[in-house]
């Protein structure tokens, strides 16, 4: 089993988690919303797995390569 920390690819804010720890996932589903410049910014799972841990909560704000959640393969 491998883990895998889904980063963010922008400055902004969780507006919306979609899949919590214990969620089964596949590739590309969307496991949160971020928005920024009022945008809302899907982020989609690289592979299929579970969420292990949902790092940030809604409203907080992240920075580009912050760490969002952890998904673990395999």
């Amino acid at each position: 089993m491998a883990d895998i920390r889904v980063k963010s690819e922008i400055a902004g804010s969780v507006w919306k988690i979609l899949k919590r720890p214990g969620d089964a996932v596949a590739a590309e589903d969307e496991l949160l919303l971020l928005e920024s410049m009022k945008m809302e910014i899907p982020v989609a799972a690289p592979r299929a797995g579970t969420v292990q841990e949902v790092l940030f909560a809604e409203g907080e704000t992240v920075a580009e390569g912050d760490v969002l959640l952890v998904l673990r393969t395999g």
